[in-house]
């Protein structure tokens, strides 16, 4: 743990970032920073300037704590990654609660496949798309990027009231809560923990969904192709992907789903054996694409274009709402060097089509919200290691529930002789409706706009839960604007929700109570 100066450098990291990205990427618009409110889209714009991928935020924990220093507050790194940074109550507002405003450094890394971006060298490209800002083939970064510029601009304020403020900037959360996992007792001295990180404007967040991943491995024999063989590429592609907690019950199609149905039904019919396989690349992010190298005999490879133009036809039928721009497209390529085995292959594609996915139970109290789901996130095949990796995302708020899942998971891959592990568990939050400050912010929040804020938990792992756990005296509450689709390209954030979103906290602060 590393306390700052309240002295900022001459030159400071900040610094250099907002200039040195500025003028090396000139090219890009930064309308964005012109919007209202201006102090938190500024903010939001430079965050877009420096890649932060996660396990790759290196540059935006230092551009975080030189921001700090700059301002001359204490600012504080930690061993887990986290940067804090204190800031004393202004003028008449010493003897109110003191809160924490949370939220994560991170973003996912999401593209097109016809996007050329290296998330960890290269800036956000930003649209202003009508009422919505939304990134260029890319994901946005608005999660978490918006509620890190509004602490910031609440930390660099000079004219708003508030009693004693923490920030904290939490690393890797999209990929493990690292952070918040690492986060010691005793750093933080504040009452009330405000999260960020929700996505829809006018609610209040409670409680969130718990998570688990589940790791199946499966070992495979390289064998030679046939002769007469002939070789594809087997590519799902053009689905819209999403978060796959948030997005788990929208009924969108699950492209290593797809690829598997499709395989199993091309095998029995054509012969058709699978050499390699990469399918998703987040366990987070409900899968938009999978790709193969298969082969079939000569003789069976016109039956092939014909199986596959019926089932493309049919599949699309069956997502033609959800899934309007599905492709499911076969072209010729160069011949593999060998072939998964053919028994290998044929547990795998068992163990896909029967893996459970999607929403799995609906929550009893809360009408509306999932109770527990999974995502067959990444199928990806390994020839210098002879082994392919599936990995799913299970969520539930009901912790019994999930272990259940986990246990169905367990089952399915290890009938079909892989290797399951399952790691990273992570506890929900359990929603106090007694909460004062969630009692606070539905007062103000219809003070403000003249109506009350709707009160709903998440079925997404907000950091609350873990972070409870380590300070569990907090009064929890977590708000945001309203971003659609993150974790996909499609990721945008709404402009009029920000104003209110803003709003909303400044007036907020003022209102926190006494101690």
């Amino acid at each position: 743990m590393s306390e700052a100066k309240n002295n900022a450098p001459e030159t400071s990291v900040y610094n250099h970032f907002s200039i040195e990205f500025y003028f090396k990427n000139n090219y890009m618009s930064n309308e964005i920073s012109k919007l209202t409110p201006n102090e938190v889209w500024e903010n939001f714009y430079q965050l877009t300037r420096i890649p932060r991928p996660s396990h790759h935020e290196e540059q935006i924990r230092q551009f975080i704590a030189d921001f700090g220093k700059s301002l001359g507050l204490e600012t504080i790194q930690d061993e887990a990654g986290n940067v804090i940074i204190r800031k004393p109550a202004t003028a008449g507002m010493e003897n109110r609660k003191g809160v924490i405003l949370q939220g994560h450094l991170d973003m996912v890394p999401q593209k097109n496949s016809d996007k050329d971006h290296d998330f960890a060298k290269d800036p956000i490209e930003t649209i202003i798309d009508g009422e919505w800002v939304r990134a260029n083939g890319t994901t946005l970064g608005a999660d978490n990027g918006i509620g890190v510029a509004a602490a910031m601009a609440v930390l660099a304020s000079k004219d708003l009231a508030h009693g004693p403020v923490e920030a904290l900037f939490t690393a890797t959360e999209e990929t493990g809560m690292d952070g918040a996992n690492g986060l010691k007792s005793g750093i933080l001295k504040g009452d009330i923990l405000i999260n960020m990180d929700s996505e829809d404007e006018g609610e209040l967040y409670v409680g969130c969904a718990g998570g688990e991943d589940a790791t199946a491995k499966f070992s495979f024999t390289e064998v030679p192709v046939p002769a007469e063989s002939i070789a594809f590429k087997l590519n799902i592609t053009g689905l819209k992907g999403g978060h796959s907690g948030l997005d788990i019950n929208l009924g969108r199609g699950n492209a290593n789903k797809i690829f598997f149905r499709v395989l199993k039904e091309a095998y029995k019919v054509c012969g058709l054996r699978l050499a390699a396989i990469n399918g998703g690349n987040l366990r987070n992010a409900i899968p938009r694409e999978a790709f193969g190298i298969v082969t079939v005999p000569y003789a069976t490879a016109d039956k092939l274009v014909g199986l596959i133009a019926g089932l493309t036809t049919i599949i699309k039928r069956e997502l033609s709402t959800t899934e309007p721009t599905l492709k499911i497209e076969l072209a010729k390529t160069e011949m593999p060097a060998s072939l998964i085995d053919e028994q290998t292959q044929i547990n795998l594609t068992h163990a896909i089509v029967a893996c459970p996915n999607g929403a799995i139970r609906m929550s009893d109290s809360m009408p509306g919200l999932v109770e527990t789901s999974t995502n067959l996130a990444i199928v990806k095949s390994d020839n210098e290691t002879k082994t392919i990796s599936v990995s799913c995302l299970m969520r539930s708020s009901v912790d019994s529930a999930r272990a259940e899942l986990g246990s169905r998971m367990d089952s399915v891959f290890s009938l079909a002789g892989a290797k399951v592990t399952l790691t990273g568990g992570y506890p929900g939050w359990k929603p106090n409706m007694e909460s004062p400050i969630l009692k606070t912010m539905l007062q103000v929040y219809n003070d403000k706009f003249g109506r009350i804020p709707e009160i709903k938990a998440i079925h997404a792992g907000l950091e609350c839960g873990i972070l409870g756990g380590t300070y569990s005296h907090w009064d929890m509450i977590s708000f945001g604007p309203t971003i659609r689709f993150p974790h996909s390209p499609d990721e945008k954030v709404n402009i009029e929700s920000v104003i209110k979103f803003w709003d909303f906290l400044v007036e907020t602060l003022k209102n926190i109570p006494a101690k």
